[in-house]
């Protein structure tokens, strides 16, 4: 889908290996713009891309699977908000997130570590970025640079002005396993992009994988082009109205799948004039690919909103069951800050009675006497984090450790090449498990 071009390096350095001072030809890549790009589906892949879009739309119809799943899926793209190449690796759990949440929007005072305060925070700033670039009238290139800024904090964004490569040796591309465009070809391909990224020439599936092929194959920026380009297919997603925010692991699919990920994206940069057959293998070949990581993050979404919807379920039976035992109160109005905080529990697994009320909307008497009915139901646990010998104040911490747990398991097994830790072991840094039975 594109051509290479013959470019020549010059060393550097003038001492060092003769790897480091190496000067020769390499080839940088140029691809297609996408507003030339002309394609046909084969038969069996639209039935598939058509048949996984209205999968997603049942999936997300039910309201309160789709709560449910947008309240919990920030805590499983942690990965996405470490905005530091000194913490990549580092996996603080979601309890210790949730915690450095409640430390940085309402005052709270837990004791957390440094990387789980960074982890929360750029969750926020990427969140309130991604939202801003997904909700935007026209999206331009300055906007996906503000995004750039948001993963990376760093005031040193915009197109590159340098070659860049992927494998290989650091020193030069001579020896590397891809070459993006030349740095004076960007303009034009990300004015390209912008403009593809803004329009509905395909269905929303088939724009979110050209938009992040292209993406990546551009490489426009000197770091986090990975994370932007994840970032960018669920600001399609949500732009052409499939989803309503991230709801669906895509991009942990695609870090999990990373060897096939990058054969994928390699096939997809194959040499050949525009709409040539070469082309249009190459389309097909990269689309195949990105429907099935699409119709496996379904799959794992749908098996998440029942796990959660069974979690819920309990929680239900569990207050049944307390108030049945309560000599005044039998039955719970719909309207109560018991009720109001239980819904929304998927969201907030960790809660003080300061964020319960500004979250929920309620008097801090009220959350207060929320809070220790379902911990007296043995839906909420007091933490230690701001517990005084076991009593509950308006300072302590109450966790949902179902659900906490609940989380551990599926990012663990989201790591998992099977989607099964039992079979195989998580392929990336995630939190230890809270506990062993039926992890997979």
């Amino acid at each position: 889908m594109g051509i290479k071009i013959e470019r020549e390096w010059t060393s550097r350095f003038e001492s060092g290996s003769r790897r480091q001072r190496a000067s020769g030809t390499y080839w940088a890549y140029q691809p297609c713009t996408l507003s030339d790009c002309a394609f046909a589906l084969p038969k069996e892949l639209s039935l598939r891309i058509a048949n996984c879009e209205t999968q997603i739309r049942d999936l997300l119809s039910d309201q309160k699977v789709l709560a449910d799943l947008s309240g919990v899926n920030r805590f499983l793209l942690r990965s996405e908000a470490i905005a530091s190449s000194q913490i990549e690796g580092v996996a603080p759990a979601a309890r210790r997130v949730a915690l450095a949440e409640l430390n940085q929007l309402f005052g709270a005072k837990a004791k957390v570590s440094e990387e789980a305060e960074l982890v929360a925070r750029n969750l926020t700033t990427v969140k309130n970025a991604t939202i801003e670039l997904a909700s935007a009238p026209e999206i331009t290139w300055e906007a996906i640079e503000s995004l750039e800024k948001a993963l990376l904090d760093d005031e040193n964004i915009g197109l590159r002005q340098v070659q860049n490569w992927v494998g290989g040796s650091s020193y030069n591309p001579l020896e590397a396993e891809y070459v993006p465009p030349i740095p004076e070809s960007l303009p034009e391909l990300c004015g390209d992009l912008v403009d593809y990224l803004n329009g509905a020439s395909h269905s929303a599936l088939v724009q979110a994988a050209l938009v992040h092929a292209q993406f990546e194959t551009i490489h426009p920026f000197v770091d986090g082009n990975g994370r932007i380009g994840r970032a960018l297919i669920q600001t399609v997603l949500v732009r052409r109205g499939l989803t309503p925010s991230a709801v669906l692991p895509i991009s942990q699919i695609l870090s999990t799948w990373r060897e096939r990920y990058s054969q994928a994206l390699n096939d997809f940069r194959v040499e050949g004039e525009c709409n040539s057959t070469e082309q249009q293998t190459a389309i097909v070949s990269w689309l195949i690919f990105f429907i099935s990581v699409c119709e496996k993050a379904v799959e794992l979404a749908q098996e998440l909103g029942e796990q959660l919807l069974e979690l819920r379920q309990g929680w239900e039976a569990q207050l049944e069951q307390y108030l049945a035992k309560q000599p005044r109160q039998k039955t719970l109005r719909h309207d109560s800050a018991t009720a109001i905080i239980l819904r929304g529990m998927s969201a907030t697994p960790v809660m003080t009675v300061r964020s319960a009320a500004q979250i929920y909307g309620l008097s801090e008497s009220s959350a207060k006497r929320a809070l220790d009915m379902l911990c007296d139901a043995g839906i909420l646990a007091v933490s230690g984090e701001g517990s005084t010998k076991g009593r509950k104040g308006s300072t302590d911490f109450f966790r949902n450790d179902d659900l906490l747990n609940l989380l551990t398991l599926n990012e663990r097994r989201y790591a998992s090449t099977q989607f099964n830790t039992q079979i195989s072991k998580p392929n990336r840094s995630t939190p230890a498990p809270l506990s062993r039975p039926s992890e997979a």
